[in-house]
């Protein structure tokens, strides 16, 4: 079952002329975002997750641009940090500390002191030996850490395998045959406070199939503490939804409702728990867009090349992941004449490609280009590789 269901907000175009002709102006690459676009994803999320009172933090690691987190802060929603420098980002940008879930298998113990210091909610742990050395640092500061258990439910997210992260294989959270030592342990530990258990099991996740395998998963998990005699006050069923790279326009806004209701049917849980969510890419993948121009056009026998000025610096995915994203050339919108082009970037990398045999239309130098569905995992990866330098970004709603 995929999540891609059309609904009445979806499509929302981003380009017109008018936005091209401002865009056209400024200096390239650069990332556009479209706060209209984020706004209205924001907006859906709160008012699905909140007929079921359900807790949503914000995946910093998809998008930490500072403008991102203020509209993403003031929607109302919590953060999920992967670090202690998102740590702190998200509580100098004003989320609550209350409110901050801090993940990741190798946390350092300077992050974990960060964490302590400020009060967050929870530390989602990976290992016991992690939790030992936090109830080490805890007590040194005379401090309880409360923590949830990162549980691997052994479950295929059937997505890229750089991005599954819920097999056994992969390095993530206590696997289910080393729970009754944990449990052995943390009741030796007294800084340490057992209030949750997390779940996470991958990233793109478009059969929402898979997330209801992950609540039968987690009821089994459920039942498991109850026969330990342990209340567990929180879930956290992680993130992963997926959005649609094909379709930006038509699918601008994720279905979020359907995405709930898997886990309104499937889950099990008590009136007095709370449930937690872990989302990043399908808030903010849609609303942003890099921006290039292109350099060169170089036409061989088989293979035509369009040259840009952005590359795996400004955007690593199609390197990283062979991901797809949507190419248009904005310049040439109405142009019928279609030719392929390999679309690539400066960088002295063979693997410098957003795309293979892509039909645009007949692209001359200076055209202006959108590599779509970039909010997610875009600028967050740049680098200064080859020395490149850095643009700010440009926002839809200070366009003059």
């Amino acid at each position: 079952m995929k999540v891609f269901l059309i609904s009445e907000t979806a499509n929302m175009k981003t380009f017109n002329n008018e936005l091209i002709s401002k865009l056209s102006a400024m200096p390239t690459p650069y990332y556009f975002y479209n706060m209209e676009v984020l706004k209205a994803n924001l907006a859906s999320i709160k008012k699905e997750a909140d007929k079921y009172n359900y807790h949503i933090h914000y995946a910093l690691k998809a998008n930490s641009n500072l403008k991102i987190l203020k509209t993403v802060k003031e929607s109302g929603l919590g953060a999920d940090c992967v670090s202690g420098q998102e740590v702190l980002t998200a509580i100098e940008n004003g989320f609550a500390p209350h409110n901050i879930m801090f993940a990741g298998v190798g946390k350092s113990d300077s992050e974990i002191i960060t964490g302590l210091e400020h009060g967050i909610a929870c530390f989602n742990c990976e290992s016991l030996q992690e939790i030992e050395v936090i109830n080490e640092l805890a007590f040194k500061r005379n401090k309880t850490a409360y923590i949830a258990l990162r549980i691997n439910p052994n479950v295929s997210a059937k997505t890229h395998h750089y991005i599954t992260t819920g097999l056994e294989e992969n390095k993530f959270g206590i696997n289910e045959w080393e729970l009754d030592s944990v449990i052995d342990k943390l009741r030796t530990l007294n800084n340490i406070k057992l209030i949750g258990l997390h779940f996470h099991i991958g990233s793109q996740i478009t059969d929402l199939s898979v997330f209801g395998n992950l609540c039968n998963r987690v009821n089994n998990f459920q039942r498991y503490f109850k026969q330990k005699g342990i209340q567990i006050q929180h879930l956290n069923v992680g993130g992963g939804l997926g959005v649609d790279y094909h379709h930006p326009d038509e699918q601008a806004i994720t279905n979020f409702e359907a995405y709930f209701e898997i886990f309104k049917r499937f889950l099990e849980h008590d009136p007095n728990q709370s449930v937690h969510f872990e989302i990043g890419r399908a808030l903010v993948a849609q609303c942003g867009s890099l921006i290039s121009k292109v350099l060169y056009i170089k036409n061989g026998i088989k293979t035509n090349f369009a040259i840009l000025d952005a590359g795996m610096t400004e955007l690593i995915r199609p390197a990283l992941y062979q991901s797809y994203h949507k190419i248009e050339n904005l310049t040439k919108m109405d142009c019928a004449k279609s030719v392929k082009y390999d679309v690539v970037g400066p960088i002295c990398e063979s693997s410098d490609c957003f795309g293979k045999a892509v039909d645009l239309p007949e692209t001359l130098r200076g055209d202006l280009f959108a590599i779509r569905t970039a909010g997610a995992y875009g600028e967050v990866m740049s680098s200064s590789y080859n020395l490149r330098q850095r643009f700010p970004a440009v926002y839809s709603d200070e366009l003059i």
